[in-house]
């Protein structure tokens, strides 16, 4: 690019996204003079779902704006907790994230899953028409227009990723509600209703029960509850702090 020059800075927050000679304070870029200050920033690397604000010589653009020479401009994150307007909060997950995805639906956010990869077209279809905030790794998705929300997963370890989530969305939280499989919602069940899909060492064992209203998966506390309680606790008190 050989048109007006400009000086950026993007927040620390966002530094991961960008070279690393820009990741300490304001620093030149010149534009071609025609392409709007959002194509300008993700040309830098930073998707605009992380962008919270754009300012430029103190006051807030729209992305749409053509940026001129010599002028400042701020790429500021998200602010949190980060609201989506328009349609209930839930999400959908690409294939990579399936471990957050349950442990989302663990504590009842509404949380649609891909368990194998559909490509990047039919994720930001399904996003627009569910209206599902889109939750990946991928940079690339998250750069499709047709999107109807998105976020970017910063950790690799589930704790970090679920905690991430938790606190720039804040979800209503439901623990034990949804199917960890399915996302359907859970009910009630007697163990006679449930029996066909119980071993007969449970059966001995557990007596209350809940199955999924969708896929009729049953649930009861087993082996592994303890360790999904822990999850469960600690979300609930992260949030009890935060508010």
């Amino acid at each position: 690019m050989n048109g007006p020059e400009i000086h950026v800075e993007v927040a620390p927050e966002l530094a991961l996204f960008v070279p690393h000679h820009r990741r300490a304070g304001a620093t030149a870029l010149a534009t071609d003079g025609v392409s709007t200050l959002g194509h300008v920033v993700e040309s830098l690397g930073v998707p605009l779902t992380e962008v919270g604000a754009l300012v430029v010589d103190g006051r807030e653009v729209p992305v749409s704006h053509v940026p001129a020479a010599g002028e400042s401009v701020t790429v500021r994150p998200v602010e949190r907790p980060q609201r989506v307007p328009g349609a209930p909060l839930r999400f959908l997950l690409d294939v990579h994230l399936g471990t957050l995805a349950r442990r989302l639906r663990l504590l009842g956010v509404d949380t649609a899953y891909e368990s194998t990869d559909i490509g990047d077209p039919a994720l930001a279809t399904r996003s627009a028409a569910e209206r599902r905030v889109m939750l990946s790794r991928d940079r690339g998705l998250l750069r499709r227009r047709e999107l109807w929300a998105g976020a970017y997963i910063y950790s690799t370890q589930p704790d970090e990723q679920l905690s991430d989530v938790l606190d720039r969305f804040a979800p209503e939280l439901r623990p034990w509600t949804r199917c960890t499989a399915c996302n359907g919602l859970l009910r009630p069940a007697t163990k006679e209703e449930v029996a066909d899909r119980l071993e007969h060492g449970t059966q001995r064992s557990y007596d209350v029960f809940a199955q999924c209203g969708d896929c009729g998966r049953a649930y009861w506390k087993g082996a592994h509850h303890e360790q999904l309680e822990a999850i469960v606790r600690e979300a609930l008190r992260t949030r009890t702090q935060a508010g």
